[in-house]
């Protein structure tokens, strides 16, 4: 792996590190709020409620507040996205003091959450470019990588034993004090204003940008006519609409392992396990030139994977290797797409993009629940699978004739980005 960035950019390095300990610490409180709705309610349909009730403030940060990431100091965005995700956790810690708190006060801190995390995701996003240099952004996207899925393997594991040895107090205080390494580091490094480019004057001589909401939607009239960026967008969405079998998770460790929760735990996993060890043995990306192609072929292999999963049966291991080969290929995948797409954005408008980026890579995952499960009740949950992984492997395909500029692609001609 190239930790090149690590050794070269203090700012990353010290924003890396925090992100790293402030990460696991959301993943614990993750699994704490499953586990508090649960308890209060006993039922699964409260417990999946979560996940839309932290989609609406995550589509409405990232997208209404994105033109404020172009505008301001990042690092003191950076810095109130953190407070007030501290200040989130805080709700729930304080509502953990009762052995039954109102349940809406959990939807409320989970909801603030998720918004103040959306928020901080996408100044995160737009800073990485300004930390390293452009040569070196392939290998710090796999930095961050590394970093995140290494916290999605080992917070949910340090959750539950938090909790199961120490109680949900102590798993929302230890969350609260994560977020102190952050704050911390948001003070040391350097400011991060955004470099002004032509293209804001450009699009403001075209009288797209306006005062308002109508700034929200600048990303996306960014992306008009930018074909391979739009290419970009839709590939995450076929592999995780068509290709993402999380939601069967729990009704396949019953009819498929035979099993209980516990095998639902390491299926969650392994995807997990393969896209640190991805990223951890991707220092070959950085010479990678036909970039677009490069995520062709990675989605190709995550549905390959996907399938995989769907044939092994009741042979355990056999699926987590495809699951964890699918999450491998998955995250090469993201190293590829955050490339093309912070390279070929103006500064002033990373903010509004990567607010773009971030509501389809939340909404793809959340879309693919609901196809797996519809799929799954009217045929079952292996064919479900299994259709959803040649279904992704089709539309990435078609995706890539029907856009041949992405295949085309090469980080080394600036031009290509408008073929």
């Amino acid at each position: 792996m190239d930790t090149t960035p690590l050794r070269a950019a203090r700012d990353f390095r010290l924003l890396w590190l925090a992100e790293m300990v402030s990460e696991a610490g959301s993943q614990i409180t993750l699994v704490a709020l499953y586990v508090q709705i649960y308890a209060i309610t006993d039922s699964v349909a409260a417990v999946g409620l979560i996940g839309l009730v932290q989609f609406i403030p995550l589509a409405l940060t990232t997208l209404v507040l994105s033109p404020v990431i172009d505008t301001y100091d990042r690092r003191k965005l950076l810095l109130i996205g953190q407070i007030g995700q501290a200040g989130a956790t805080a709700v729930l810690l304080v509502a953990s003091f009762s052995d039954r708190p109102p349940l809406e006060i959990i939807y409320l801190g989970g909801a603030l959450v998720a918004g103040f995390g959306g928020f901080s995701l996408a100044v995160r996003s737009a800073m990485t470019p300004n930390l390293v240099t452009p040569e070196q952004l392939p290998a710090a996207l796999t930095l961050n990588q590394v970093m995140w899925n290494t916290c999605l393997i080992f917070g949910p594991a340090i959750g539950g034993i938090v909790i199961d040895q120490f109680g949900l107090v102590w798993a929302y205080g230890i969350d609260v004090a994560t977020f102190s390494f952050t704050i911390l580091v948001c003070l040391l490094i350097r400011p991060q204003l955004p470099i002004k480019t032509d293209v804001i004057e450009t699009i403001s001589n075209n009288n797209f940008i306006k005062k308002g909401w109508d700034q929200v939607f600048e990303g996306f009239r960014f992306l008009r006519g930018r074909k391979i960026l739009q290419a970009t967008f839709y590939a995450d969405l076929i592999a995780m609409v068509f290709g993402m079998p999380r939601a069967l998770f729990p009704v396949l460790a019953v009819t498929q392992f035979d099993s209980n929760s516990t095998i639902v735990g390491l299926l969650f996993a392994a995807v997990s396990v393969g896209a640190l060890i991805g990223a951890l043995s991707s220092g070959w990306v950085s010479q990678v030139k036909r970039q677009g192609l490069a995520v062709v072929w990675s989605i190709v292999i995550w549905g390959i994977g996907i399938v995989g999963f769907g044939v092994s049966g009741s042979a355990l291991g056999l699926a987590l290797f495809f699951l964890a080969l699918a999450g491998a290929a998955d995250v090469i995948s993201a190293v590829f797409r955050n490339t093309i797409l912070q390279v070929n954005v103006p500064d002033d408008l990373r903010g509004r993009m990567s607010g773009v980026h971030i509501l389809v890579v939340a909404g793809g995952p959340r879309i693919g629940d609901v196809e797996a499960g519809l799929v799954a009740a009217l045929t079952s949950p292996t064919i479900s699978v299994i259709t959803g992984g040649l279904a992704c492997i089709v539309g990435v395909l078609v995706l890539a004739v029907k856009v041949p500029g992405l295949v085309r692609y090469r980080s080394d001609d600036p031009k290509s980005i408008d073929a």
